[in-house]
């Protein structure tokens, strides 16, 4: 039997439909949730990404900047705008666009924006409550992927989870969410031996390593949930970290990519925007 397809980009869609109400209702009590982003360079697909977010914002009701600087930026103006944006009260949100140009620190700059406002969830003082299991602006891909997995009714609980990545940005977090989720949580990286042994054990399988079509149909267990956070671009086309058409074979469920766990980062930052917006107008979270 073909595997259910986690369809990312309607599930985002049903979301953003609430996360407008909520916005309207927050401006009616007089609070303009506003979402500031930066972007440093000139990559492509970074200008793509920025693009997408500001304009979902506005169909939502966001306010949003996005601030786009040259490649030649200095650290300190950098650091300067993100400390400036922290201290105005007009802006509930920051985003700092990735990847920076080399000679930029992102940690060092990430770790200039005011906690409250982090709404990617990458500041120490966030990773910190994300350990200790109090995060309310989580990272927004694993944030993502949680509500992927929450609403195709599949619960982590008792589950044998497999992240494959160890990055920062996905990796790390979405492990320490499948745990706070009561999960068995195994973290695959480049020195993990004998890699495909270890992916057949899991009942959850997230894929995070940023190479095409890595995972083959050997990787995966019978009815396994794959989650696939890979966009790679082979051959003019975006094609995820699994090899999906024969891993979409052995899967329950399975996302897509595109359309898979992309839409919903995006819904997830847009969500913590109007928890943050909430946050610091002392309002009830949304």
């Amino acid at each position: 039997m073909a595997a259910q397809i986690l369809d990312g980009k309607a599930i985002a869609a049903e979301i953003h439909e609430d996360l407008k109400r909520e916005a309207a209702a927050l401006r009616e009590a007089g609070v303009t949730p506003h979402l500031s982003v930066v972007l440093v360079g000139d990559d492509p697909a970074s200008h793509t990404y920025v693009g997408s977010k500001v304009r979902t914002a506005a169909r939502l009701g966001i306010d949003s900047r996005d601030y786009v600087l040259p490649a030649t930026t200095s650290e300190s103006d950098l650091k300067q705008l993100i400390r400036d944006l922290s201290a105005d009260p007009a802006v509930n949100g920051i985003l700092i666009q990735s990847p920076l140009p080399p000679g930029l620190n992102y940690r060092a700059v990430v770790d200039c924006v005011d906690p409250a406002k982090d709404v990617d969830g990458l500041h120490y003082y966030s990773i910190g409550a994300l350990v200790a299991g109090q995060a309310t602006l989580p990272p927004c891909t694993p944030a993502g992927i949680m509500e992927l997995l929450r609403r195709a009714g599949v619960d982590p609980r008792g589950k044998e989870a497999v992240v494959v990545g160890r990055s920062d940005l996905v990796g790390k977090p979405v492990s320490m969410l499948l745990l706070h989720r009561h999960a068995t949580v195994t973290i695959c990286h480049s020195r993990t031996v004998d890699l495909p042994a270890v992916c057949r054990r899991a009942e959850i399988l997230v894929a995070a390593v940023g190479r095409p079509r890595m995972l083959t149909a050997d990787y995966i267990r019978e009815g396994a949930v794959v989650i696939d956070v890979g966009i790679n671009r082979v051959d003019g086309k975006l094609v995820g970290d699994v090899d999906y058409a024969p891993a979409a074979e052995k899967a329950s469920c399975i996302t897509p990519v595109p359309g898979g766990v992309g839409p919903m980062t995006i819904a997830m930052l847009m969500r913590n925007t109007l928890t943050a917006a909430c946050t610091q107008a002392g309002l009830p979270q949304p």
